[in-house]
């Protein structure tokens, strides 16, 4: 084994059965960036960030995502086809074959861990078969110390290996690409795709199941701020509803993008980076993004303008879920370190591609948690494989494909959170007004960051609120910088009749979805669901 850079005590690659590797560890950003340039695995970019392609996969697999069922998964794991139980012989066979594969060649591997909390600190090893994964694990994970680094044992281990394909026929997977969990041996396979954002949603997952079982720790899919008044806000939501977009506020102080804890008196962060998306992005509307993209940054799946290196971040013809990688300290105003108190605000985001629901509605804790288990979004285009246009769908706790435990489990802990600091729950539709997706328009972001900040201020707190007819949701009629028109979706439609036939539909499907929780669900959540409205023909 030959081994370079800043190398732990401890080392668990002859454990795993690595033979005659050359391994670098902990390479910094800088050194990562230069060789997959040397090797033409990534472009330079006119701002100094690097720009790669992901091959196959530009976004997540979720049908390929497994996690091992065994004694100490099988009872507390909510199986199904989100969550799809793996063999643990299979496993061990395809971790066999995985090790001899890379043995011999050459890896790059990062020592890095997982909260900034330190009690609930997971240290994480890193395997990777490209510097530029080893580079995405650098910015999205916290980053050790020299002095950490020396004594580093971890916890969990994830062999990421882009260029392995599986034999779905003898090792049990789906297809030759796949991502794996163990929760009791503590590893994490990811093989046959390049998307770097299976990495960090393999310790999301992970974490996902301990902290609720192991410390009564509520972990969220969102993002999080502080105000110089020290309020926090937490933003729920899946991908491309505005989770970054939103957080990212110069007036406010970022924890985190994507992934968080909450327990006690403390908001915190599982990570130490952003993956933001990068379609349509510009400078004036998202500049805490924009100038983030810098020397260490890492951009995927880019475009770049005819015969120059500057991104084209209109492009979309590789996919439009473009991304961008960067460590938080690219973002200027961060929480240092990265948690606050109890929120005063939580946002569920969600972007409602048939234009039924409000730009913005004040809800009960009844509809808060029904909201909260039926998760209801768009999925956007190119956020996952074979998605090319916008399609409805309910990820319960919104973020579904990463929650192990059933979502009544993760609602009750909110619940509980709710009731203790009495925090204000709002639902943000940042989709479609005017009408369904291809009829009406996209809200403006610049009246959506109105919304927020309206509520921040406590201007909406003594406005006029009318009750959504079928949804029974609290809309303002009014808010500053922002048209009165739009506040009631209603409005926004020429034929209102088509309006009230598209909101009956939705509901339905609301309340079709929620079938499945009902039985867990008490009297108040049930008493949350939208109603049908009679409409004459």
């Amino acid at each position: 084994m030959i081994e370079k850079g800043n190398k732990g005590k401890k080392s668990n690659l002859d454990e795993l059965g690595l033979k005659d590797c050359t391994i670098n560890w902990n390479l910094d950003p800088k050194e990562l960036q230069r060789i997959s340039l040397e090797r033409n695995q990534a472009q330079l970019t006119s701002n100094g960030a690097i720009n790669i392609k992901t091959g196959e996969f530009t976004g997540r697999s979720p049908k390929d995502r497994f996690i091992v069922k065994d004694k100490i998964t099988k009872d507390n794991i909510w199986w199904g086809d989100i969550n799809i139980g793996f063999d643990e012989e299979k496993f061990d066979e395809l971790l066999k074959k995985m090790v001899t594969y890379i043995s011999g060649k050459e890896l790059f591997v990062r020592d890095a861990y997982a909260c900034a909390d330190e009690k609930y600190r997971m240290n994480i090893r890193v395997i990777n078969e490209y510097a530029w994964s080893n580079l995405f694990a650098y910015n999205m994970f916290l980053r050790p110390t020299l002095t950490e680094i020396e004594n580093f044992v971890p916890e969990f281990t994830i062999i990421n290996i882009p260029s392995f394909m599986a034999m779905p026929e003898r090792d049990g997977t789906r297809s030759h690409n796949f991502s794996i969990l163990n929760v009791s041996k503590k590893i994490i396979l990811i093989g046959g795709t390049g998307y770097t954002g299976e990495i960090k949603k393999g310790i999301f997952s992970a974490l996902n199941y301990l902290l609720p079982i192991n410390h009564n720790v509520l972990p969220m899919h969102c993002s999080a701020n502080v105000g110089s008044n020290g309020e926090t806000s937490i933003f729920f939501g899946l991908s491309g509803t505005g989770k970054t977009t939103l957080s990212a506020d110069p007036e406010r102080n970022l924890i985190g993008d994507d992934e968080h804890g909450w327990y006690d008196n403390t908001i915190f962060n599982f990570e130490g980076g952003c993956y933001a998306k990068c379609i349509n992005l510009t400078k004036d509307k998202e500049p805490d993004i924009y100038n983030a993209i810098k020397p260490g940054a890492l951009l995927e799946n880019i475009n770049f303008y005819t015969g120059t290196n500057q991104p084209d971040y209109n492009n979309k013809s590789i996919t439009e879920n473009t991304r961008v990688s960067y460590p938080i300290h690219h973002i200027k105003n961060i929480s240092i370190p990265s948690s606050a108190q109890n929120p005063k605000n939580i946002f569920f985001l969600t972007a409602d591609a048939f234009g039924v629901l409000p730009p913005v509605s004040k809800l009960t804790r009844g509809q808060a948690m029904f909201h909260f288990i039926s998760g209801y979004t768009a999925k956007v285009a190119g956020t996952e494989a074979g998605i090319t246009e916008p399609q409805t769908t309910f990820s319960a706790c919104f973020g579904a494909p990463f929650m192990p435990l059933h979502p009544t489990k993760y609602a009750e802990m909110l619940g509980e959170k709710i009731d203790q600091t009495n925090a204000n729950v709002w639902m943000i539709n940042t989709g479609w007004t005017g009408g369904e997706y291809g009829q009406g328009e996209r809200i403006s972001l610049e009246y959506t960051r109105s919304m927020i900040s309206s509520i921040l201020n406590g201007d909406l707190k003594d406005v006029e609120y009318e009750k959504h007819e079928i949804f029974g949701l609290h809309m303002p009629k009014s808010c500053p910088n922002v048209p009165s028109s739009i506040m009631n979706p209603k409005n926004t439609w020429k034929n209102k009749k088509d309006y009230d036939v598209k909101a009956n539909e939705l509901a339905i499907s609301f309340n079709n979805n929620f079938e499945q929780f009902a039985k867990f669900a008490n009297e108040e959540i049930l008493s949350s669901a939208p109603l049908l409205k009679s409409i004459s023909t």
